[in-house]
């Protein structure tokens, strides 16, 4: 069955070794892609695909990708669809646990991601233009896209996003939209899914719980494999909020005993150079903590780190996306999207206003974003030539 969506996969795997931005420059490059160039789905498909998993903890834009490959596939290429762009930045991050030691601090400090950050903001100034054109269509959802706007750029709280998405809902409730033919056919709900993640979260606690009372010689891959999950199971607002876990866990509660805050940043400076989920510095967290008790082991935290955060992520999207879907019909639910989406788009432009002033402020990096935009607006280039292009300036400039 996977041979007719391999255009799709290949699709995917671009994606994932060229994605920046974080969550949101995620979104705006799967409008690019998925909706502009492959039309795997609609504009109003992908804004509502975001505006849902936002609603739920772990990789938002993991699972908004994971959610394309649902609607193409089923369950079955929707796994496969997120086991392809988490892969590539796995394997980068999980080398750098190796690595790290080998490395000058200076030479990790390369300039040839330099471009990279003006052009992910190219890219969310892009996609927050088309979801505004998309969304925005009355009084009433610019001021809820306002407010979004507002609260993402001052409230730092990860509690900031699901509150603001609710909230859109509430207020877009007040109108009097009247509720469309709906011809989709209810999807099935698939039960296992959320007994599997409650067994997988009460075992987890119980073995990791088990291994360290009872001083386990093998006591850390248990731990490891709970604290992840638990962390996919917890965590909202993205990689800031899951680093901040990662050092309360790894470095303040252990006493530095598995890592240092110094060696923790310094892996989250690197992701942020590289394509792909955010959540991908699991890999390389999970290294770290096992990196003492000798390769095998380190390359098993590579692996069940990644395994055990995104694993939550996939089954709560897949057992809760069919609900989503057959709520629609209801008015309530209907109403609701006008507002949730015109709460995302106001995120997006907070996340664009955030990253662009973390930037320096200089002609050429001004420069470099408003040739992103134009490339994406005004022609059919493929989004890898531009971040290639992007790092090849980098390199040679």
């Amino acid at each position: 069955m996977f041979l007719r969506h391999i255009p799709f996969l290949k699709a995917v795997f671009m994606h994932s070794i060229t994605a920046y931005g974080g969550p949101q420059g995620h979104l705006a490059m799967m409008l690019k892609t998925f909706v502009q160039q492959r039309r795997d789905v609609t504009e109003q498909e992908l804004m509502e695909y975001n505006a849902f998993c936002q609603l739920l903890p772990g990789a938002s834009s993991s699972q908004t990708l994971t959610l394309i490959g649902y609607k193409r596939g089923g369950v079955p290429l929707a796994i496969v669809t997120l086991l392809i762009w988490i892969s590539p930045a796995c394997l980068l991050m999980g080398s750098l646990s190796f690595l790290l030691q080998y490395f000058d601090q200076k030479a990790l400090n390369t300039d040839i991601f330099k471009y990279v950050q003006p052009m992910a903001v190219g890219f969310l100034v892009y996609g927050s233009i088309r979801a505004f054109r998309i969304s925005i269509r009355s009084k009433a959802t610019t001021a809820i896209m306002l407010v979004a706007l507002l609260a993402a750029f001052f409230l730092k709280s990860p509690w900031t996003f699901p509150a603001l998405i609710i909230l859109g809902g509430i207020v877009s409730n007040f109108s009097d939209k009247r509720i469309p033919d709906i011809a989709d056919k209810p999807k099935k709900i698939q039960w296992t899914n959320i007994w599997l993640f409650a067994l997988l979260f009460i075992l987890a606690g119980f073995f990791s719980e088990l291994a360290r009372t009872n001083d386990w010689i093998t006591r850390r891959p248990f731990n490891l494999f709970e604290n992840f999950y638990r962390f996919g199971s917890l965590v909202f607002g993205g990689g800031d909020i899951l680093i901040a876990m990662m050092l309360e866990q790894y470095v303040t509660r252990a006493k530095s005993s598995f890592m240092s805050a110094e060696e923790l940043l310094t892996g989250a400076g690197i992701m942020r150079a590289m394509p792909g989920p955010t959540f991908s510095i699991t890999a390389y967290a999970g290294g770290m903590v096992m990196r003492n008790l000798g390769p095998g082991y380190q390359l098993l935290g590579c692996m069940l780190a990644p395994i055990a955060i995104f694993l939550p992520s996939l089954l709560l999207v897949l057992f809760f996306f069919p609900i989503w879907h057959n709520l629609k019909k209801y008015v309530i639910i209907y109403r609701a999207l006008e507002g949730i989406n015109a709460a995302v788009v106001g995120i997006m432009w907070a996340a664009t206003i955030m990253l662009f002033m973390a930037i320096p402020t200089n002609w050429y990096n001004i420069l470099i974003m408003l040739s992103t935009l134009s490339v994406l607006w005004f022609t059919k280039l493929p989004s890898p030539f531009i971040v290639l292009a992007c790092l090849i300036l980098g390199w040679l400039i």
